[in-house]
């Protein structure tokens, strides 16, 4: 994309609550025994209508219910929020809507009212191809009831997607290429793949930290890796992003617009927004964020003006995840004409093969991606 094309609005609409909670997952998930659907409608309704009059006459390009569990809003609400989105903004000819999903048999079977609501995309959190794995996960469903919740939303769905998890305690290369074989014979458009992490605060971290977890050391997880993006581009899904591989015109638009750092309004507890050159934050706990929309009629708790070179310096650091890079002319009129980055150490990184400056084009080649972590914070400086 070129530095003079408008960025869609996409709108993030969290959906806080969950069966279970995962012993990896850091998100922003609630267990509660019960859920009063019609005051969780009306206070993201009441979410939804704030963000609307602080952006005004603006397109939506795409919407994203994440969670939490998302599958397990009443179709009715999901139908009454992509009304009133579509009423108070207006959706582009084109507009991308997705929607996460656990892929139980419950969960699928509200498929076709979800799509007779709107929704056109589904990301189905499927985790692993093999069951044993799936224990470990603490996932509630089988390997059979995952392909049969796919199957059906390959038949609901315009567009599919599906997560996996890899770099599990003991796995092996020949076993994640097996799976990872497996996942790409289904025909999907787009994978999401994602090496395990010990996110603190979780339970992982827990058993981590009292050396019952071990997860592949550097060299194995880096050889997960490699594998990986070789695996997916020769199956033409390569990957677009760090963890996100799809067949080319099928990458997550609303994903896009996070990385191409485009304006988002965030709903829902514990949702971000960038919008207006302004980061905001939503209440995280459910409780919290139903008493800040009874108060004041939105949830958020922070609302703050981000600074020209906070602003260059995300862009920057969400770009180079994708594959495509970043335009610097872009970064640099986000901060008065001059973009953060060190030349100097860009230029070592040319010569070594981990980045590459193409006109005002900077990206990090497929050899550097492996270590883009590292990568970053050399590159990107301070003032």
């Amino acid at each position: 994309m070129t530095p003079d094309q408008p960025q869609p609005l996409a709108l993030y609409i969290h959906w806080p609550f969950c069966v279970s909670k995962c012993p990896y997952c850091d998100f922003n998930s609630h267990v509660r025994e019960s859920v009063d659907q019609d005051a969780w409608r009306t206070a993201l309704l009441a979410d939804l209508a704030h963000e609307a009059s602080v952006l005004p006459d603006r397109k939506l390009g795409s919407i994203f219910f994440g969670g939490g569990t998302p599958s397990l809003m009443p179709p009715a609400t999901v139908a009454a929020l992509l009304d009133a989105a579509e009423r108070t903004w207006g959706f582009a000819s084109d507009i991308e809507i997705t929607l996460e999903a656990n892929p139980s048999s419950v969960e699928a079977a509200r498929f076709a009212d979800l799509a007779a609501a709107g929704v056109n995309r589904v990301s189905l959190g499927i985790q692993s191809l093999d069951d044993a794995a799936l224990r470990f996960l603490d996932r509630a469903h089988s390997t059979t009831e995952a392909l049969a919740a796919l199957a059906t939303a390959q038949e609901h769905f315009a567009r599919v997607s599906f997560d996996l998890i890899y770099a599990l305690p003991g796995q092996r290369l020949a076993d994640w290429h097996a799976e990872l074989a497996r996942a790409l014979s289904f025909g999907t458009e787009h994978l999401s793949l994602y090496q395990l992490t010990i996110e603190p605060g979780t339970r992982f971290a827990t058993e981590a930290a009292a050396g019952r977890l071990t997860i592949p050391d550097g060299d194995t997880a880096a050889d997960l890796f490699e594998l990986t993006r070789a695996t997916t581009a020769a199956a033409g899904l390569p990957a677009y992003e760090t963890s996100n591989h799809a067949k080319v015109g099928a990458e997550s638009r609303h994903n896009l617009t996070y990385w191409r750092y485009g304006d988002y309004a965030g709903i829902g507890p514990g949702a971000h927004g960038r919008r207006l050159a302004h980061a905001t934050v939503r209440h995280k706990k459910p409780e919290n964020f139903l008493s800040g929309i009874a108060r004041n009629a939105h949830g958020i708790v922070t609302e703050e003006a981000l600074s020209p070179h906070t602003r260059a310096t995300e862009a920057l650091l969400m770009g180079l995840r994708l594959r495509e890079g970043v335009h610097l002319l872009r970064i640099a009129a986000l901060n008065g004409g001059t973009a953060p980055v060190d030349f100097a150490a860009v230029a070592k990184l040319e010569t070594q093969g981990f980045m590459a400056l193409d006109g005002d084009r900077l990206r990090v080649t497929e050899a550097g991606a492996l270590l883009l972590d590292a990568i970053l914070p050399i590159v990107v400086t301070d003032s």
